[in-house]
């Protein structure tokens, strides 16, 4: 028999489980504080970041009573979906899913962890068959809309990166509007009005924008870490 599900605020939820989060906790523990606490769905070093979004705390008991009022007093049941791979932007999934387990757990959502393979992880994403689950970007050209078009707008939810299968009219019509501009300043203020939308609305916990470092010898010289996450080589040189 199928049971029609009894309508509930997603907002407060969403909200609910972004203050169960102790993100500082996870920075210190799984990047070794070579991280900083992010809260937007872009980094702070790309063009047209929204300096004034304030970053949500971690606050268990408010994450309680968003619960309450959302109509979960006791909290629920659902999966949590650990990343099976290293990634510069998460490099220990299973570790940050027992300390997301448990945060939870304190506010009363029972988290069972689940995870696949890296293809059939992504691939089940797609169909949209998780409840929740770890995912990160890196960017591809270091344009805004690559991150809020890509990863946010409703064309995305359909077929696409937006694993949320969040679909917003207002965000998705800034983002758009944006597209069609070579203006800096209205792209600009297209993209900071998106990420105030964003904000009220957490599709997202957004976790973490982690430090990117790596190791060479002293005899190597040229070498820049490329902001898109590519190494480039044709200035390396050992000496």
């Amino acid at each position: 028999m199928n049971v029609e599900k009894k309508p509930f605020d997603q907002v407060k939820v969403r909200k609910a489980v972004t203050h169960a989060l102790n993100r500082h906790a996870y920075i210190k523990a799984i990047y070794l504080d070579r991280a900083v606490v992010a809260k937007n769905p872009i980094p702070p070093t790309m063009w047209s970041y929204d300096k004034k979004t304030k970053e949500e705390a971690y606050d268990p008991e408010l994450s309680k009573k968003l619960l309450k009022e959302a109509g979960f007093p006791n909290g629920f049941e659902t999966t949590l979906w650990t990343l099976p791979v290293s990634r510069p932007y998460n490099p220990a999934g299973k570790k940050m899913g027992e300390m997301m387990q448990a945060d939870l757990a304190k506010v009363g959502i029972k988290a069972k962890i689940v995870t696949y393979d890296w293809g059939t992880y992504l691939e089940r994403a797609r169909q949209g068959q998780h409840e929740m689950m770890q995912i990160g970007w890196s960017g591809d050209n270091g344009d805004p809309d690559n991150f809020l078009f890509v990863l946010l707008s409703c064309a995305a939810a359909r077929n696409g990166a937006n694993y949320s299968r969040w679909c917003d009219k207002k965000f998705d019509d800034l983002v758009l509007k944006a597209k069609q501009t070579t203006d800096v300043k209205t792209r600009t203020r297209l993209y900071q009005a998106a990420q105030a939308e964003f904000a009220k609305q957490s599709p997202w916990v957004t976790l973490a924008h982690a430090k990117v470092y790596r190791a060479m010898s002293q005899k190597v010289s040229g070498y820049q870490i490329h902001p898109l996450g590519v190494d480039i080589l044709t200035e390396v040189d050992l000496k």
